[in-house]
C-alpha cells in the first residue's frame, strides 16, 4: 500500500485529506509542521510527501530544502493558500514535484499523487538496479588459502547480523573488499554503503564530513551539509583507516554508536541515525591506545568481530590465482585478449617479497602485460620486475643506521647474531 505523508498545521485539512486518501487505498501519516515532517521521514519511507508552505517552527520551503538533502528520491507535492506564481516557481526549482493552490482540486491532487507515486517507484527501481550493478561489479575474493577461507566463512556468519566489525591488516591486502562483501551479504544490501577514508580528511574537517554542519557553523559553511552518518542511514558506514581519526572525532563516533544519535557541527538538535559500522586500520590499535592516540572504549565498541586480513607473503599459494584474475581483469579493461603466462614467470613472482601486498601484485601484472610481447615470460619478469624488487630499501637502511649509530656498530651487531646462530647449530 502506498504511503503518503501529509504535512499541514491545519488539522481540518489533514483530516479531510486522510479520509479521501484512505478511501483511495493509501496509507496516510500526518505531521503538523516541517520539523515533525523530518522526524517522520527519518522514522520510515514514504512514496509521496504533501507539504504545506505556511507553518510554524519550520515552514514548507525550509522543509523542502531538508528533504532534498535527506530524501532526494521522495517526490514532494507543495500546497498553499497564500502563494503566488513566484512561490510556485521557486518550489519547483528547489525540487518539488508539483504545486497545487488551496482550496485543493481533489481530482487534480489524486492525479498528481499517482504520477508522483509512479516517479517514486521508478526511482526506487533504478536505485535497486544500481546497487545490484555495484554488487556485481565488486571484485571477487580470489584465492583458496586457508586464511582466505576463514575470512569468507566469518563474513557468511556475521554479515546477516548488525554486529560491528573491525578489519585489520597491512595496506594493500584488501580490507575495503572485505567490508564491501560484508555489506552486500547483509540485510542492508539494498541500502547505501558509504565509505570514508579517515586518513585522507584533515583533522579539522573530519567532524563536518562525518556528522555534517549547519549553515554558518564556521567560516566557509555557506550552506547546510549532510554528513556521512546521515547519508548511510539504513545502510552501512565504512570507516577506513580509523586509527588516524582525531580523539575529538572518536568521542563523537562513540556517542553515535552508543545512542544512535548525532549532532551536526554548529547544530543543537539530535538526529537519530540507523547505520551499521565497519571499520578498518593498518595500525595496531592496542599500541595506539597505550600511546593515548586511540580511545579504548571506542576500540571495544568497534571490535565486536575482528577480521585479520593477512599480508600476501603469508598466502603465497593464492598468487597464481590472483595473477590469472588480474590478467583477465586488466586485459578486459584494455579490450584485448588475456595473455598467456610462462609457468616459470608465475613461479618467480610467487617467490618475491610483496611488501605492497595485493595492490603491488596487480600493478606488477599490469606492468608485465603492457611491456611484454606475445606472452609474459620469465625474461620479462627478470627485465621489468626483478631489478626493482632487488633494489635496496633505503628507508629500512636509514632506520638501521639510526638505531646503531654507525656502520661499525651495525657490523658488530650482525657478527654477534651470526655467532649466536653458530652456537645454536653446533
Amino acid at each position: 500500500m502506498p504511503r503518503i505523508l501529509i504535512v499541514d498545521d491545519d488539522q481540518a485539512i489533514r483530516r479531510v485529506l486522510r479520509d479521501i486518501l484512505e478511501f483511495e487505498k493509501y496509507e496516510v501519516v500526518e505531521a503538523v509542521n516541517g520539523t515533525d515532517c523530518l522526524v517522520k521521514l527519518r522514522q520510515g519511507k514514504f512514496d509521496v510527501v504533501v507539504l504545506d508552505i505556511k507553518m510554524p517552527q519550520m515552514d514548507g520551503m525550509d522543509a523542502l530544502d531538508r528533504i532534498a538533502i535527506l530524501n532526494p528520491e521522495t517526490p514532494v507535492v507543495m500546497i498553499s493558500g497564500h502563494a503566488d506564481i513566484e512561490t510556485a516557481v521557486e518550489a519547483v526549482k528547489k525540487g518539488a514535484f508539483d504545486f497545487i493552490s488551496k482550496p485543493l482540486d481533489l481530482n487534480r491532487l489524486l492525479i498528481t499523487l499517482r504520477n508522483a507515486q509512479d516517479k517514486s517507484t521508478l526511482l526506487g527501481e533504478k536505485k535497486a538496479l544500481q546497487r545490484k550493478v555495484n554488487h556485481q561489479q565488486t571484485p571477487p575474493m580470489v584465492g583458496d588459502s586457508e586464511s582466505l577461507q576463514q575470512i569468507q566463512a566469518t563474513i557468511e556468519r556475521v554479515a546477516p547480523t548488525d554486529a560491528r566489525i573491525l578489519i585489520t591488516g597491512p595496506n594493500g591486502t584488501g580490507k575495503e573488499l572485505v567490508a564491501r562483501w560484508v555489506h552486500y551479504q547483509s540485510g542492508r544490501a539494498d541500502q547505501p554503503l558509504v565509505e570514508v577514508n579517515c586518513a585522507a580528511i584533515p583533522g579539522e574537517l573530519i567532524e563536518s564530513e562525518l556528522f555534517g554542519h549547519e549553515k554558518g557553523a564556521f567560516t566557509g559553511a555557506t550552506q547546510q551539509r549532510v554528513g556521512k552518518f546521515e547519508q548511510a542511514h539504513g545502510g552501512t558506514l565504512f570507516l577506513d583507516e580509523i586509527g588516524d581519526m582525531s580523539l575529538q572525532a572518536q568521542a563523537k563516533v562513540l556517542r553515535a554508536l552508543q545512542e544512535h544519535k548525532i549532532t551536526r557541527v554548529g547544530g543543537t538538535k539530535d538526529l537519530t541515525v540507523d547505520v551499521r559500522i565497519l571499520a578498518a586500520t593498518n595500525k595496531d590499535l592496542r599500541v595506539e591506545i597505550a600511546a593515548g592516540r586511540f580511545r579504548e572504549d571506542l576500540y571495544h565498541r568497534l571490535s565486536v568481530i575482528l577480521i585479520q586480513v593477512p599480508p600476501l607473503n603469508e598466502r603465497r599459494e593464492d598468487i597464481p590465482l590472483l595473477i590469472t584474475h588480474f590478467n583477465q581483469q586488466i586485459c578486459k579493461e584494455y579490450g584485448v585478449t588475456p595473455q598467456k603466462w610462462e609457468a616459470a614467470a608465475v613461479t618467480t613472482l610467487q617467490g618475491l617479497n610483496w611488501t605492497g601486498n595485493i595492490r603491488e601484485l596487480r600493478n606488477v601484472v599490469e606492468r608485465l602485460l603492457i611491456l611484454s610481447e606475445d606472452q609474459v615470460s620469465l625474461a620479462d619478469v627478470e627485465q621489468f620486475v626483478l631489478p626493482a624488487a632487488a633494489a635496496p630499501d633505503e628507508r629500512a637502511l636509514r632506520q638501521l643506521f639510526h638505531r646503531f649509530g654507525s656502520l661499525a656498530e651495525l657490523q658488530a651487531h650482525i657478527a654477534a647474531e651470526f655467532e649466536k646462530i653458530q652456537e645454536l647449530t653446533t
